[in-house]
């Protein structure tokens, strides 16, 4: 029996009880799913943190995809899912974190207010909608229950706009966008690997970071290792886009980056 695929992503920290909540009450509506903690460890109320991290779903099989990141629950913002053309679901709240992720994998296919409490744990709390609404949404899709059930269809171009859009190569620059801040200080770009090409870099080119008021001259290469220890460079990530770093050493640390500042590439 195939086992369908749960994803659970939270700003919980470690070791708290919602996680193993969610855990239990996909569990208890379908005991044949396997659920993978993607991440809890999102810094708190980060919808740019966590719509990068959705979108590294997709090295994974298709499968039912939670975010609880949720500074709005239980105020007007919807519940949704999105379903993804590869054939993922995205089930969370309607803040933009549950956006990006799906352009990644074929664009959005349609959208669905989460309404009908029959897909719900009742009563629901006005305050933990991972575990009473969210959860048992994903739990109940893996089983094949159809996503017409469970709300009105949205248009798509509806819901909350994503904390950040694809940045382009425009006039020989990209002015893009920070995304993430990873635990060794490097930081993260709304830049694809394809478009970054579009720069013409080789390994060992040159390319110019500016970044408030600062500009750094930094080369392009493959892995940490081909820069002496402290040196900072700029190279493509791991989850298909473009990380500033310094090997063996904290980026953010030396530099004031946070998530949201705006930088402009520009090769050299």
């Amino acid at each position: 029996m195939q086992r369908e695929i749960v994803t659970l992503t939270s700003d919980f920290g470690k070791q708290t009880q919602g996680i193993g909540n969610m855990e239990a009450v996909i569990y208890s509506i379908n005991p044949e799913a396997k659920v993978i903690h993607l991440m809890h460890g999102i810094p708190a109320f980060d919808i740019f943190t966590a719509a990068r991290t959705m979108e590294t779903v997709y090295y994974m099989p298709v499968g039912f995809h939670v975010c609880v990141v949720d500074p709005g629950v239980g105020t007007g913002r919807k519940g949704i899912i999105v379903k993804a053309k590869r054939g993922d679901y995205f089930i969370g709240p309607d803040n933009g974190c549950l956006l990006t992720a799906p352009h990644l994998l074929g664009g959005i296919e349609r959208a669905f207010k989460i309404s009908n409490e029959k897909y719900m744990i009742k009563p629901v709390s006005p305050i933990f909608h991972g575990r009473h609404v969210f959860a048992p949404v994903a739990a109940h899709l893996s089983l094949g229950v159809p996503i017409e059930e469970f709300g009105e269809e949205l248009n798509p171009k509806s819901l909350v706009n994503a904390p950040y859009e694809e940045a382009k190569v425009q006039n020989g620059k990209v002015k893009a966008t920070v995304i993430n801040i990873n635990h060794f200080g490097s930081f993260h770009l709304n830049v694809l690997h394809e478009e970054f090409d579009k720069l013409g870099l080789n390994f060992g080119d040159k390319v110019s970071i500016s970044f408030g008021g600062k500009k750094l001259v930094v080369p392009f290469a493959g892995t940490f290792g081909e820069l002496p220890k402290g040196e900072p460079l700029i190279m493509k990530d791991d989850y298909r886009r473009v990380e500033v770093a310094i090997n063996m050493g904290s980026f953010v640390d030396k530099y004031p980056v946070k998530v949201g500042d705006k930088v402009t590439l520009e090769a050299v």
